[in-house]
This record gives structure tokens, C-alpha cells and sequence, in this order.
């Protein structure tokens, strides 16, 4: 792989306008912001889940990858029903993770390399066990501590049946009875994730309230953002009315449409008469707007950024309005096969949805919900979105082949304008950890669906760092929350480090050429003639080349400042990108 050489190659010079982003400067515009997973990082303490202290330790390899901001998954107190998705209190720090003093040192140090620091923030549910939903358990139905969250009388002679018939995301239903003071069966509770996530009730001025002070608390101590999780939640049609997915529909209510071998199935369709009642809802921008608010009250560009399973990317755009959120994911890039079709489509769409609100798309290929890409992006067979991989998938991928095409999908993602998003391992070329043995296995997904999907806990597995350590640097001790696969040495960050051709080096030259050449910031032309399986334009003063096809192509001339596998001089393989400058 060619990465810090350059050579020219003679060839094509021609290219033809396109699209442009024409969008404005601030730091999230362009920023390439890396994901960090808190259990699965790195690990201070030694019991085998990653903590705030480990983190603080390692984000100087951050700092030295070249990414912009950090975003933590949740670290708030919680029993960990859904790791750490299961918030007991928005404004303190789970003891599995360490302190708020620890927080504090964290975000300093991080704020000292240049880095800012997002966190997630989870609105749409808390936990069961949250003081909140202890109390409204104690109330009595119709009390204000009930009207905090969807509690309703159940169907049927004697109740005995949920209010509706809607189905939890994490398989079976998405109601679950409680018991009354006096021991009598009362009323259903929603749920649309696991049943120890009881769905908040957004109508209520008092839920606002609470959450506005959230947000301030972390502001006021220094955070840049916050990502926001199910950001297309919380605001569900009056009356709760029966919803039954179409055929083939997602386990969040979407359709699966008839795609390539590595797409995903999203899990919403938010256009026409198949949006869920409890999805994308129009209510759900009054809040946005209402926590715009309060983030402008701040200096520093603290930004909102969407997790938002919509499509299609036009109504997509909605979250990201002047006066909402800045950042939404682009989940139908993620989607995408390896396809040069496919890609230049999504692009395009993208760029010029995003840009009609004044907007930068936000690239993204792997986060802690979805298989990594370096597996994806090879799976032979239909794998919907949040099934996971096991030992007993269909079209199980070639490792090799998943690799490279990571390689070369990353190299044009971080070609493109806009901002990106970097999932903790990626860089390192981890692929989804496949063979976990069932009894590791901690995903609710596989604990409520009896084993039929294997859910996320492949992509969460503990970072290897040093080769030679004890869970591969991840602890000094050998403890592992999830068991980490025994061929993962060759990719620990100390073997990479330095090491030509290996995916860090990739990553690292990808990062410091995009800010050096201001790519974030740039814009997008197509340049023509190299056939359909090629994905090719230009950004500023560089030239990106990506063979999806199986055939070996002729390069245009230009120096070569990184490729994502091997040259064949002035060809350019299959599964390959590469950066050229005219």
C-alpha cells in the first residue's frame, strides 16, 4: 500500500462539475469525530470493563490519529440491561465507570490535546430502576408521577391484554404489566426497547423540564454536544392506535428494500403510510428546537447530533433545519453495498439534501448498533440490520476480502465534504468478532429473541492495544467483558503503530491529507469516464479514485499521495482507492 510516497502516474485528465456543499465553517462542518465505546476502550480499574480513567489514559493515540472530537456512549449510572442505554441518573457518573471527578479529568485532558468531547444523552426511555419511574410505580394510575411515562389501562374484560399491539425493537412485545400497591394486576407500561426501558412521555411539560436541566448540567461542566439516541423517538401519534409492520418490516417498523449482499435493512421508513405511529413524528421538532435553545446560550459551537433511522434523506434533512439539531447520521450511506452505483447515488442525494437546509451530510460506516464494516461489507447473504453475526449466519464473510473493502471505503468517505464519524476499532481493521460463545453473549436483541438474532455484541468487543499484554492491553489483568478473539494480536495498535501498509498508518495518512487539504470544507465534482463499477471526483485539488468493481482500471495522471492497497503501477486494483493530485 502506498500511504506517506508519492508517485505520478500519466493517464486521464478529464472531469466534469457536479455538486457543492457551499456551506459555512464551523469546527462540526467538517470534523472527523471518533466513537468511543466506554466499555469496551480501554480499562483503568482492571475488572474487565473500560472506564473514564482508562479513556483518559489512551487519548493520546487519539490525538496522534488525527480526529477532531470524541463521543462517548453512555457512562451514566445504570444497571446495564442495555449497556449503559438504560439511564438511572442523567447527571452522575455509573461507579463500573468510574466518578464525576473523573469525568472532569477526562474532558480537561481531552480539551488539552484539542480534542472536544460529545456524550450521549438518551431521551426517549431511562431506566427502570431511574427515581423517576420508581416513583410513578408507587403512584397511583392517573397520578402526575404515572403521567411521566406511557402508563395505560390494558385491554380486554379485565385488562389483561397490552393497550395496543406494537412490538419491542429488541423482539416480543413492547408492553409490560405491572403490579398495583395492593398486589392486583394494573396497568401496561410501554417499552419500545427492552422492558427495563419504560418510554418517557414527551406530551408531558414536566418530562421538558427535566431534560433541560440535563442538558445544562454537562454544559456547565464543558462538554461540545451531545449525541442524541433515538432522535427520530419520543413524540408517539394520540391514542397509541395499533400499528402491524409490512411484510418483511424491520424490527424499529421499516420495510426491507431488495438491496445488494452488505446492505443493512434500515430500521425506519419514515415516508408515506408505513411510518410507525412512534416513529418521526412531526412533534418531535418542537424539541429540537427547544434544546437548540438552550445550546446556543453557550459559547464554543455545542452541536446536537441525530441518531435518526429516517429515510429518505430529504425528510432526513428536517432534523438538521437551521433552528434544530447540526448533525444528523447518514444512515442511508452506512446501508449502501459496495456498489459504485449505489455510491454515487447516496452521495449525491445526500450532498444535496443536507445542503438544502444549510446542513453538512454526516459520513458514517460503523458505530457500536451495526456489524463493522470490515465484516459487512462482505456478508453474501441478506443480514438486516441489528441481527447481528454468529457461526451460524448465512454468507458468512471472506475476512480478506472485507478488509480491503473497508480500506477502500474508508479512503473515499474521508474524501468527501461534510463531517465523518470513526468507530473505535475501525482504524485498526477489527472485524466483527463472530465465534463468541452463546453464554457470552450480552446483547438484549439475543437474550428477548432466544437466541434467533445474535444482536451487537460482536462489534463491542474489547480493543486490543499491545500484542503481547494481558487482554491485549486492554487491562493490566486479562479481564474481558466480552471474551476477545485469539487471532486479534496481529491487530493491536502497537504492532500497527508505524508499521507501512497497516490500517492505523492508512488512517493516520487519510486524516492528516484531508485536514491538510481542507477536504471537509471542500466540495464534490464527478469525474466521468471510468465506467459504472468506479467511483471517481475530485475535492479541491485531490482526485479520488474507487475500483467496487473486478476489474483493474487505468489511473489518471496525477501524483499518488495514498492508496488503500497496493498499486499495480498506473492500475488501480479491485476493492482500491486512491487519492491522487493532479
Amino acid at each position: 500500500m502506498t500511504t506517506e510516497t508519492t508517485s505520478t502516474i500519466e493517464g486521464r485528465p478529464d472531469a466534469s462539475p457536479a455538486t457543492t456543499t457551499g456551506l459555512g465553517r464551523e469546527w462540526w462542518r467538517s470534523a472527523v469525530i471518533y466513537q468511543v465505546y466506554p466499555r469496551s476502550f480501554a480499562d483503568g480499574s482492571g475488572d474487565g470493563i473500560g472506564d473514564l480513567p482508562g479513556i483518559t489514559e489512551r487519548l493520546g493515540d487519539l490525538a496522534e490519529l488525527g480526529v477532531d472530537a470524541v463521543w462517548l456512549s453512555p457512562f451514566y449510572r445504570s444497571p446495564q440491561k442495555d449497556a449503559g442505554y438504560d439511564v438511572a441518573d442523567y447527571c452522575d457518573v455509573d461507579p463500573l465507570f468510574g466518578t464525576l471527578d473523573d469525568f472532569d479529568r477526562m474532558l480537561g485532558r481531552a480539551h488539552e490535546l484539542g480534542l472536544r468531547v460529545i456524550v450521549d444523552i438518551v431521551p426517549n426511555h431511562s431506566s427502570s430502576a431511574h427515581r423517576w419511574f420508581q416513583e410513578a410505580l408507587a403512584a397511583a394510575p392517573g397520578s402526575p408521577e404515572r403521567a411521566r411515562y406511557l402508563f395505560r389501562d390494558g385491554r380486554g374484560e379485565n385488562g389483561e391484554l397490552p393497550p395496543n399491539n406494537w412490538e419491542s425493537v429488541f423482539g416480543g412485545p413492547a408492553w409490560t404489566r405491572v403490579e398495583e400497591a395492593d398486589g392486583t394486576p394494573g396497568q401496561w407500561y410501554l417499552h419500545l426497547f427492552d422492558s427495563s426501558q419504560p418510554d418517557l412521555d414527551w406530551t408531558n411539560p414536566w418530562v421538558h423540564e427535566q431534560f433541560r436541566d440535563v442538558l445544562r448540567f454537562w454544559l456547565d461542566r464543558g462538554v461540545d454536544g451531545f449525541r442524541v439516541d433515538v432522535a427520530h423517538g419520543m413524540v408517539k401519534v394520540p391514542g397509541l392506535p395499533d400499528y402491524t409492520p409490512p411484510e418483511g418490516g424491520g424490527s424499529m417498523g421499516g420495510s426491507t428494500p431488495t438491496l445488494d449482499a452488505g446492505a443493512l435493512e434500515p430500521e425506519i421508513s419514515a415516508s408515506g403510510p408505513d411510518t410507525p405511529p412512534y416513529w418521526a413524528q412531526e412533534g418531535v421538532h418542537e424539541i429540537w428546537r427547544e434544546w437548540r435553545d438552550v445550546l446556543d446560550e453557550y459559547e464554543g459551537d455545542r452541536i446536537l447530533a441525530a441518531e435518526a433511522w429516517v429515510e429518505p434523506l430529504a425528510r432526513l434533512a428536517d432534523w438538521v433545519r437551521a433552528d434544530e439539531m447540526h448533525q444528523a447520521f447518514n444512515f442511508s450511506y452506512l446501508e449502501t453495498p459496495w456498489k459504485a452505483t449505489a455510491i454515487r447515488r447516496v452521495v449525491d442525494d445526500s450532498i444535496a439534501a443536507f445542503a438544502s437546509v444549510g446542513a453538512p451530510s454526516t459520513w458514517v460506516l460503523s458505530n457500536h448498533d451495526v456489524v463493522r464494516h470490515a465484516s459487512r461489507l462482505a456478508i453474501t447473504a441478506e443480514n438486516p440490520q441489528g441481527h447481528g453475526l454468529g457461526p451460524k449466519s448465512p454468507g458468512l464473510p471472506d475476512p480478506v476480502v472485507g478488509l480491503r473493502r473497508a480500506r477502500a471505503a474508508t479512503a473515499l468517505m474521508l474524501a468527501l465534504p461534510g463531517s465523518a464519524y470513526i468507530y473505535q476499532g475501525e482504524e485498526l481493521g477489527l472485524p466483527e468478532a463472530i465465534d463468541l460463545p452463546d453464554e457470552a453473549r450480552q446483547d438484549p436483541t439475543w437474550i428477548r429473541t432466544g437466541g434467533e438474532r445474535y444482536g451487537r455484541d460482536g462489534c463491542r468487543v474489547p480493543l486490543p492495544w499491545e500484542a503481547d499484554a494481558p487482554a491485549f492491553g486492554f487491562n493490566a489483568t486479562g479481564a474481558s467483558w466480552l471474551p476477545q478473539p485469539s487471532d486479534w494480536a496481529s491487530f493491536a495498535r502497537d504492532v500497527q503503530r508505524g508499521a507501512p501498509g497497516s490500517t492505523l498508518e492508512l488512517y493516520r495518512t487519510l486524516l492528516a491529507l484531508r485536514a491538510a487539504n481542507d477536504l471537509g470544507h471542500g466540495s464534490l465534482d464527478w469525474v466521468p469516464g471510468f465506467g459504472p463499477d468506479v467511483v471517481a471526483f475530485r475535492n479541491g485539488e485531490v482526485t479520488v479514485v474507487a475500483n467496487a468493481g473486478d476489474t483493474p482500471v487505468e489511473l489518471p495522471a496525477g501524483e499518488v499521495l495514498v492508496a488503500s492497497s497496493d498499486l499495480d503501477g498506473a492500475v488501480l486494483p479491485p476493492d482500491t482507492t486512491v487519492w491522487l493530485r493532479a
